[in-house]
């Protein structure tokens, strides 16, 4: 059996941001894809995880905890998301190995189940060492989405120009008009 086709507005982020996007607003009305394995199922096969984890329901907690330390991290004070993240982190490691090819680095795991929500977390580690200021959350009120800014310059604002940076234009030239 197939995963159903992802509903998100905004896919194929860097994998810790696209765990925080598996919550967006529609019409007003928070959705979330990880509601229940089937929506856990969507995601790991999304991120290329579904061959090595199963969807289950301790892979579901352990990426709804790792959800919301990022969120923490992200959206609140990184004081205060640093233990969570660190939390969930503490569930593995990275094994370095010198093989034929050279180095290697193989994450290893107490519990399997940790696997999806510990590579996110070590993820947004990678985004914080490249570019933290390039992590961004979309600049529309009512967006809760999240992006890695890989423009050119750095300016990007809107998860998607098409939807939020078009809503935010045509307010602003709704505002302007009724001023006239």
């Amino acid at each position: 059996m197939t995963a159903a086709r992802d509903p998100r507005p905004l896919t194929g982020e860097p994998l810790a941001l696209d765990l925080l996007n598996t919550r967006w607003n529609k019409e007003g009305v928070v959705q979330d894809l990880l509601d229940g394995t089937e929506g856990l199922a969507v995601w790991l096969a999304d991120n290329g995880l579904d061959g090595a984890h199963a969807a289950d329901a301790d892979v579901l907690r352990h990426l709804r905890q790792a959800r919301e330390a990022l969120r923490t991290a992200v959206d609140g004070s990184p004081a205060d998301g640093a233990p969570l993240v660190d939390a969930v982190l503490a569930h593995g490691r990275v094994r370095v190995r010198l093989t034929e090819q050279g180095v290697r680095e193989e994450p290893e795991f107490t519990d399997p189940s940790w696997a999806p929500a510990w590579l996110a977390a070590r993820n947004y580690l990678d985004l914080l060492a490249e570019a933290p200021d390039r992590i961004r959350r979309c600049a529309h009120g009512s967006c809760i989405l999240h992006f890695f800014d890989t423009s050119r310059n750095g300016t990007r604002r809107w998860c998607s120009m098409a939807t939020c940076g078009n809503r935010a234009k045509a307010s602003r030239h709704y505002a302007r008009s009724k001023e006239s």
